[in-house]
Order: C-alpha cells, then structure tokens, then sequence
C-alpha cells in the first residue's frame, strides 16, 4: 500500500532533463515532469512517501504522484507506441529503437554481431564512473562511450545525479534506457536490442551496461537486481560483443558477504554467465581466487580513471562512502574502463 500525503511546494532546489528536485514543506521530493508535469512554488501536490516512512536507502525519497494545482498537463503528441512503467497509474509511452516509426529501425534490422565492440558491465551504479573516466583518458578523449541502463533500480534515468554530471562533462556520448526504465536519448526494449543501438544508432565505441541508481539487494545467493550483470555479460557473448565483467570488491563494506570480493561477483561469475568474459582487477589481492573460475583475469592500473574523476571535480560514492574511504572498489571499476581502453587502442583502424 502506498503511503501519501498531501503538501505545498516551496522552493525548486535544482533542476536536470527529466527530474526537479523540490521541497514540500520540510521534505526534500523528486518530480519527474515527464510524468505529472512540471511543478511551481506554491502548487499542491501528492506525495508518495513509502520509502521515507519505512526508513529505507533504496527510493528514500518523497516522490510526486500528481500536481493537483495543475491536474490536467499538456497532451504530448510525439510519436511512439511502446509503453514503460506498463501497466501502472504512470505508464508513459515512448518512441522505441524497434518500431516501425523509427527513423533508425532499418539500421536495428541490419544489425549482425558487434563485432568485438567492448562492453564493460558493472553491478552497481557508482561503478559506471571510474569505468568511463579510465576508458576517456585510456584513450585521450577518442572512445565514444554509450551508457545503457537497465530496469534493475531507478526507472527513470533522470533520477541519476551522476549520468547528468558525466555527460555534461563529456565522460558518457549517449544514454540508452532499456526495459522499463525510460528517459534516456535511446529508449530500447531490452538489453539485446540496448546493446545493439548503442553500436547502430549511437554510434559507440565502446559500451557500459549497468542498472540505475538504487541496487536492491537481500543476503540470499539470488536475491539482489545486480543480478542483471550477468545477464549483460551473456548478451554481449550472444551479441559477439567483448564481455567485461567490473568484480565488486571492498575492505570497507561493513557486511561480512561483500568485504573483500563480494558473494555477488562470485554469484554472477559461477553460475549466472554461460560463458567466458573478461575480469578486470587493479592488484593481484583476489588474483588467486578469480583464477579458479572459467575466465580470463587481467590485472590493470585503475588510478588513472580516478586521477581524471578528480580532475573533472566529480564526486561518486558507494554506500555513503567516498572514492579515499572505499578505494579498492573504484579501482576495479576503473581497471574495466583501462582495459576497454587497451582494447580499443588494439583494434584496427578504418
């Protein structure tokens, strides 16, 4: 059941493509304009404030359901059919990379391999990061970098802080939303078809698959959305793309499963992924333990990408902790962009 309240907006602290952040009363909220139209000082609004009541980090935001000053918005007339958030009070439709009424269907229907095109898949959102500024700076600012996202956190990509940042500071050339998450320059139906226009469409280089903002996790073998890892990993291998897999390590997560090499990793790499794909690592710590598993480990130099991170004055963290308090973490992140990186240099030139 949903919790709401009514409330007053007054004040509009920021505003990014997609997303105003306001206060409503005392409470920081999120509008996506998108969905209810955009909100002024003064407007009375609905709040859902589910996630706020229960004390919780995944969506501990107030969100608004409706501006009921302004109940009736503008009609959107563009085109497209496929609808996101589907079969919700919120279902938006959006012009998919798919359908026919795309002017860029014919080059998803002539798509046939990827053709080695390396694709960095990460489990958590701040990874994505490290993993762009190592591939930026690992290629002197050559590399056309496509952010896919998946549905597996926030829906709405307008709710990342960090995507707006990395592309204004051009470390992300596009963003390609798939499933049902939405808002992104490409909207895809799945990962597959993500991937391929991140080639196709957005003319990419090279590519970073990760779900949003807002991993949710429980302490069972399966049950946590980065899960979605390893189905990345399996769709580039499908794609014939070059798989690489961000393991996700730590000396300060205060949880026992993820301090050192997270269970997750090891999850996604033992029984998830069909097959071999690249595991990037920034020392040997974990060398002798990944070297069991059916892949190929690399060891990689991760400080250059979060030499540029702090070059670029961007700020990332994970779990509340900074990139100085949990660095081994960004490191690996960076160590997957350095050997996109290395991959790119290797390829021959047309």
């Amino acid at each position: 059941m949903l919790h709401r309240r009514l409330g007053t907006v007054v004040r509009v602290l920021s505003e990014r493509p997609g997303a105003q952040e306001i206060l409503v009363g005392d409470d920081q909220a999120i509008n996506y304009p998108d969905l209810t139209g955009r909100v002024e000082v003064g407007d009375e609004v609905l709040l859902n404030t589910t996630a706020v009541d229960l004390g919780l980090g995944t969506g501990g935001v107030h969100f608004v359901i409706a501006n009921l000053s302004r109940p009736i918005g503008e009609v959107d007339d563009s085109p497209g059919h496929i609808m996101k958030l589907r079969y919700t009070p919120h279902q938006t439709a959006v012009l998919s990379i798919e359908e026919d009424d795309s002017p860029h269907q014919s080059e998803i229907q002539e798509f046939e391999s990827l053709d080695g095109v390396p694709v960095v898949c990460c489990e958590l959102h701040s990874q994505i990061a490290p993993a762009a500024a190592a591939m930026k700076v690992g290629t002197d600012y050559q590399a056309r970098i496509a952010y896919v996202m998946t549905d597996g956190g926030a829906l709405p990509i307008s709710f990342s802080r960090l995507v707006a940042e990395l592309k204004e500071k051009g470390l992300l050339d596009a963003t390609i939303t798939c499933g049902q998450a939405f808002g992104g320059d490409i909207e895809a139906i799945n990962i597959y078809t993500g991937l391929i226009a991140a080639k196709q469409v957005a003319k990419a280089d090279a590519a970073i698959v990760c779900q949003g903002p807002g991993n949710a996790g429980t302490g069972s073998r399966f049950g946590f959305s980065g899960i979605q890892q390893g189905e990345a990993l399996n769709a580039c291998n499908v794609l014939n793309g070059s798989a690489i897999a961000v393991p996700r390590m730590s000396f300060a997560d205060p949880r026992e499963r993820h301090r050192g090499l997270s269970h997750h990793t090891l999850t996604i790499l033992t029984d998830i992924v069909r097959s071999l794909v690249l595991v990037p690592i920034p020392d040997d710590k974990f060398a002798d333990q990944l070297s069991k598993l059916p892949h190929k480990l690399r060891i990689l130099d991760g400080e250059p990408g979060l030499a540029e991170l702090k070059r670029k004055g961007i700020e990332v963290t994970t779990m509340g902790r900074s990139v100085e308090e949990d660095r081994e973490f960004f490191l690996a992140a960076s160590a997957g962009g350095a050997l996109a990186a290395e991959m790119l240099a290797a390829r021959p030139k047309v």
